[in-house]
């Protein structure tokens, strides 16, 4: 700035995108066969599935895309560090929690609070999933 110059106005801040929506999430896996099972037979994916070079789409019936991709990801670091499935009812998790418990499948972590009922499982790869219901009229 030179000497008798005003400064410029703060800058607008950025508007953020109208109704963006979240579409997929890419993960690298160990086996794509093995990852895309996974999440075929507890997660309801395969709507679609479309190899793009080296990674394969697989699609659920809400149109949200895993991207899967052979290599190597970054340790997880906690259960905190995580992504989440909704689905309708307290029952519906319970079911699916009981299902992977019994197929082996690691539980980390359990909560039935007065709104919230969900766990956390591992998948084949180590990432930490969660599964949840949030009760209304609690």
């Amino acid at each position: 700035m030179t000497p008798g110059q005003k400064p410029s106005p703060d800058p607008q801040p950025p508007t953020p995108a109208r109704e963006a929506s979240l579409k997929h999430l890419a993960l690298l896996v160990h086996d794509i066969r093995t990852a895309r099972r996974f999440y075929e037979i507890y997660f309801g994916f395969d709507e679609g599935s479309e190899w793009q070079g080296d990674v394969l789409f697989i699609r659920n019936s809400d149109g949200f895309d895993l991207a899967l991709m052979r290599g190597e990801h970054p340790p997880n670091p906690g259960a905190f560090h995580h992504f989440g499935f909704q689905v309708a009812s307290a029952d519906e998790v319970k079911a699916l929690q009981h299902r992977l418990d019994a197929e082996g499948v690691p539980i980390i972590e359990v909560v039935h609070e007065r709104d919230l009922v969900s766990f956390k499982c591992v998948d084949p790869d180590g990432y930490t999933v969660e599964v949840y219901s949030e009760l209304s009229g609690a």
